[in-house]
């Protein structure tokens, strides 16, 4: 979205002719990107980013392993390269502007922390950028980069939950080399490696007096920041059927990627002993999940395209998140676990192409998404998942020199949720309440053969 998006207690993370000087060095591409993107709250469930191509977005991502129109099948479904010209580029960015409001039913924090910290949704960027090259008639390789995990939330500071989270995010960047084998006419498989970068970023305040069983007349009140950062490997494979000429289907896995983070948990504010007490080095191992997709298209008519999407993902490799400590005096000593206690979840998709007039197709989608959450008192302020639906249109261009662009926006409506996480005992309150979300994303794709 969206730690991929920690204190002494966090909780959380046809370009003209063959001129190859006309694409920037795809290197090159991977810094703009990079440099350019941060994370909004995660478009699927959890913190999950589906936003890896856009020209999907305007079908929900309805037949995403099936479709292989541009060179982004790297991530999706590496097979579908062999349905690709011999060299394409492909590059999109999203926008993800969301809204996520806490109405308070019933807290109990004490006195310092009040109010329903505002809309805790932050506006994100997803870039992604990918190139294949076909070595024969039937071989491909490509290499993408993309950003598969993110999200943040921040409210405003102090609020009611502030003793457990202000504010988490997580950023991840992936690079996915990826090779393709065409069978024969019926058949292509493929797979690939992924380097994956992850960092996380939690804060929360620590208020001596702020919950019951400490003396209210004192109200220090200390930032807790807790940073971390790891680099971690991962894997897919994919297979590709051309059922017949108007069908096709697909499937793809994605595997689990281990990120042994380490970094620091930093606590600033009026009390220096408190302050070196606290704070100390920290890890946090982290196995995030697998994806599993089955796809489908079909060419109805000339005009009318159907797709249709199931995919799993792995939540359950997330039980609960230890931080731990690694230097101080508490060396070795969980500072704090995030139970979160994941599910598994699916995703079902449906989506249309009308084709308008040759150089002109209009997209529709739908899709429902389940959320790894089991429960309002598992549910987490830092994390305040809950099912979501997704209505989307969009549209294809078909420019000259067979370069193509799609547009596609999306609404998400995230189901009205309750949360009521007791942490009481661990002197961060009881935090019980409803949460509204929605949001809303715009992005673009421009894919070309050179």
């Amino acid at each position: 979205m969206p730690l991929a998006y920690k204190q002494f207690n966090p909780n959380a993370l046809y370009y003209g002719g063959s001129n190859k000087s006309h694409v920037p060095p795809f290197s090159k591409i991977v810094v703009v990107l990079a440099l350019a993107a941060t994370s909004g709250l995660a478009s699927a469930a959890g913190f999950q980013l589906l936003e890896q191509n856009l020209s999907g977005l305007g079908n929900s991502y309805a037949g995403s392993a099936a479709v292989a129109e541009n060179a982004s099948t790297i991530f999706t479904n590496p097979a579908g390269m062999t349905q690709l010209m011999d060299r394409e580029f492909s590059g999109g960015l999203a926008v993800i502007a969301p809204s996520f409001k806490f109405t308070d039913k019933g807290s109990v924090v004490g006195t310092v922390f009040k109010g329903n910290g505002g809309d805790a949704g932050q506006t994100g960027y997803v870039p992604n950028a990918y190139m294949s090259w076909a070595l024969n008639k039937d071989l491909y390789v490509g290499v993408g980069f993309s950003a598969p995990f993110g999200m943040k939330t921040e409210y405003s500071s102090p609020w009611v939950g502030s003793a457990q989270a202000n504010s988490f995010g997580i950023e991840t960047y992936n690079i996915n080399p990826s090779i393709a084998f065409r069978v024969n006419d019926a058949v292509s498989v493929g797979g690939g490696v992924s380097w994956q970068h992850i960092d996380a970023t939690y804060k929360r305040l620590a208020a001596t007096g702020a919950v019951p069983g400490v003396p209210a007349s004192v109200t220090t009140v200390s930032t807790v920041t807790a940073k971390l950062s790891a680099d971690g490997l991962g894997w897919n494979v994919g297979a590709l059927f051309n059922v017949s000429p108007e069908t096709k289907l697909g499937v793809s896995y994605r595997s689990t990627v281990t990120q042994n983070t380490t970094g620091d948990i930093a606590v600033t504010g009026p009390s220096a002993g408190f302050n070196s007490s606290q704070s100390s080095g920290a890890k946090a191992d982290l196995k995030l999940p697998d994806t599993f997709i089955v796809s489908g298209t079909h060419q109805l008519n000339n005009t009318w395209e159907l797709l249709g999407d199931v995919s799993w993902t792995g939540w359950s490799s997330i039980p609960k998140l230890d931080l731990v400590r690694t230097s101080g005096a508490s060396n070795g000593a969980v500072a704090q676990s995030l139970d979160t206690d994941f599910r598994d979840t699916t995703r079902i998709a449906v989506g249309a192409n009308y084709r308008y007039r040759d150089d002109l197709t209009l997209k529709f989608g739908f899709a429902v998404d389940q959320s790894p959450v089991k429960s309002e008192t598992t549910r987490l302020v830092s994390l305040p998942d809950a099912d979501r639906t997704q209505l989307s249109t969009g549209a294809q261009w078909k420019l000259s020199n067979g370069a193509k662009l799609d547009v596609g926006v999306a609404y998400l409506t995230i189901a009205d949720t309750s949360i009521n996480n007791n942490q009481l005992a661990k002197a961060r309150g009881l935090v019980v309440g409803t949460y509204s979300g929605s949001a809303w994303i715009l992005g673009a794709q421009y894919s070309m053969p050179f």
